[in-house]
């Protein structure tokens, strides 16, 4: 009788997870090589890219239109704090409204390493606490470093991968020209999966406006959008 209860118990549950097509957590670099304003360039360009038209028609265009996004900050080891938690955008009037609390957020992590492994360890404990039923799960990792935690990260990506979970990049030009090459080896992950680079902090708009064009397809089509 334990069992069936439990069942019981667990149905309401599983009927109040809405399906949709992608869960995507947004991984923000919070670090010290992130200045005030280069953070502030983050989180515009995240709202800019989720007011495009584009983006917004993409957002609603698969089967169950609708996506979800929760937005994640990351810097040492054991810093990680959800800046806007799980949301559900089915209309441009929720995309409009995410794009709103994107610029109004606080930054939360000031500083710190560059732990992209623990940042996706993070980042696969929200999607694993979605409230939401997704046909592909996405971690969308943004940093201007190369990791400081290359082992665990080499540890997370397999358990990723065993998971099913794509981790696309966006690699930010700052100091080292070498970025994009180690995020295409070091932290892309799954069929299909990309990086994006930004020449810059003022070119973040640009690259996660394309960054969310192709992530939002299907694997096989998002190979055929080129940056």
């Amino acid at each position: 009788m334990r069992w069936l209860l439990a069942l019981l118990i667990l149905l309401p549950l599983a009927a109040q997870a809405r399906p949709v097509d992608v869960a995507l957590v947004l991984a923000i670099d919070s670090s010290s090589s992130v200045d005030r304003d280069e953070f502030t360039l983050q989180m515009q360009g995240l709202a800019e890219a989720f007011r495009d038209p584009d983006v917004q028609a993409r957002l609603v265009a698969g089967p169950h239109g609708a996506v979800a996004v929760a937005v994640l900050e990351w810097s040492n080891a054991d810093w990680q704090e959800v800046s806007v938690d799980w949301r559900v955008i089915a209309s441009e009037a929720d995309a409009e409204a995410l794009a709103a609390d994107l610029v109004d957020a606080p930054r939360r992590i000031w500083g710190g390493a560059t732990a992209i492994g623990a940042a996706l360890a993070r980042a696969a404990q929200l999607l694993a606490a979605a409230p939401v039923t997704a046909s592909r799960q996405v971690i969308d990792l943004s940093g201007d470093g190369a990791p400081s935690d290359a082992r665990r990260l080499a540890r997370e990506r397999q358990r990723l991968a065993a998971a099913g979970i794509t981790v696309n990049g966006l690699a930010i030009l700052d100091d080292d020209p070498t970025l994009p090459e180690l995020f295409r080896r070091d932290v892309a992950l799954g069929p299909g999966s990309f990086v994006i680079v930004a020449t810059g902090y003022p070119d973040f708009a640009r690259a996660m406006r394309m960054k969310l064009l192709r992530e939002l397809l299907p694997g096989p089509l998002a190979q055929s959008l080129q940056p």
